[in-house]
């Protein structure tokens, strides 16, 4: 056996999973289902390689290992639905090459039903075998959260269910090397259902804080004190934060075009979320007008434009339709995010500012859209002429708020 593990697909979903296996001390096989670069620094692959992780030399390899996860993306289809085209192409690959007594696991976020109505057949057309008795087929939805340092693939609960009982209990077995505790699920469409949920949560429950952020506004009432008293009720309540839109690998799901079943919120949600870009650059607008000046010819800065802080992820990001709904308004648009060199936008290169606090002297706006920790907002917020925050995170009354 080369590899305890094979992880299909390096990318936001694989690659942490990959990570967290090497540092379980699991030899891991990694196979890439399509570019998927990867946010590795050369001295953690170094530490990945020396942990006993390597790339798979051929789709053979795959059929050398005792567990199997699929973490190939699913981005939104034409139809609104989730496109499974990649998740396919795994499962190809992989049922070509798939042994008897495989546990072979899903992890992309998929639809209830997915794993037993779509990769199932796949596996077993592929291989000649049966699910749930020559291999084990299981899922398990993916809780990664790039970036946080508290809660890490070790003492993050895994939740496992399979087609049988005994397809959980394998996955379990294997999950239960990485991780504290492991939750199990009655069966698959539990399992996929928690994705669902979890993920359709985040986002809805950012569409109510985004409307709130508009309502305040006009309103006059400063939200972001609203939520600093509302978080300390110590039950019944979460605090979620206003922003510049919604990005991430986590795309919510109204089921729309799933047996012609929808979600009303989580649609209604996205419509929220979608419109946040929109408001911003309104709100840009007003205040240069505001200021004696036209958004057309304005100089605009924008501070980061990544779609998380303190990574250089772009998966999503509401900056890109900020930048082109500002450009379609004559302004003059610059960037500055330490995690991203270069930034293209409409297929021509964005100019990028060198000296943030020379560039927001000079700039007739500054809009911070992402948090980084190098940011000194009480320093920008002296040297910008003007600065709009939709992260509520300069001082007090040192900038203006979304």
């Amino acid at each position: 056996m080369p590899a305890d593990l094979a992880v299909i697909g390096l990318g936001p979903f694989g690659l942490p999973l990959a990570q967290a296996a090497v540092a379980a001390g699991i030899s891991t096989l990694g196979y890439r289902t399509g570019p998927e670069p990867g946010p590795l620094s050369p001295a953690e692959l170094r530490r990945m390689l020396s942990g006993g992780f390597r790339h798979a030399t051929t789709p053979a390899d795959l059929g050398r290992v005792r567990t199997a996860v699929i973490c190939a993306p699913t981005h939104r289809g034409a139809d609104g639905g989730l496109d499974l085209a990649q998740v396919a192409a795994a499962a190809r690959t992989l049922a070509a090459h798939l042994r008897p007594h495989t546990t072979v696991i899903l992890e992309s976020p998929v639809a209830p039903g997915t794993t037993e109505e779509f990769l199932r057949p796949l596996l077993e057309e592929g291989s000649g075998l049966r699910a749930g008795r020559d291999f084990h087929l299981a899922y398990s939805p993916s809780r990664v959260d790039p970036g946080n340092r508290v809660f890490t693939p070790a003492n993050t609960p895994k939740v496992i269910g399979g087609l049988t009982s005994a397809c959980t209990e394998s996955a379990a077995a294997f999950y239960g090397r990485l991780t504290d505790k492991v939750v199990r699920a009655r069966g698959l469409r539990e399992a996929e259902t928690v994705q669902l949920l979890e993920t359709n949560f985040r986002h809805v429950n950012i569409a109510l804080v985004n409307e709130m952020a508009v309502l305040c506004h006009d309103l006059g009432v400063d939200l972001w004190d609203v939520i600093r008293c509302a978080e300390t009720k110590p039950f019944g309540f979460e605090a979620f934060r206003p922003g510049p839109g919604v990005g991430g690998h986590g795309v919510p799901q109204d089921l729309t075009g799933h047996a012609g079943r929808t979600l009303r919120m989580v649609e209604l949600a996205q419509q929220v979320n979608s419109q946040m870009p929109r408001y911003v650059v309104r709100r840009a607008a007003t205040l240069l007008n505001e200021h004696g000046k036209s958004a057309r010819g304005a100089r605009v800065l924008l501070l980061g434009v990544t779609y998380k802080p303190d990574l250089a992820d772009q998966q999503g990001t509401p900056a890109r339709e900020i930048a082109v709904r500002l450009m379609e308004l004559g302004a003059s648009v610059s960037y500055h995010d330490p995690h991203v060199p270069s930034w293209n936008v409409l297929d021509r290169p964005v100019p990028r500012a060198d000296s943030l606090y020379e560039a927001a002297a000079d700039a007739d706006l500054t809009i911070l859209l992402q948090q980084h920790r190098t940011y000194d907002l009480q320093g920008l917020s002296v040297k910008a002429q003007l600065l709009l925050d939709t992260r509520g995170a300069a001082p007090t009354g040192a900038a203006h708020r979304l």
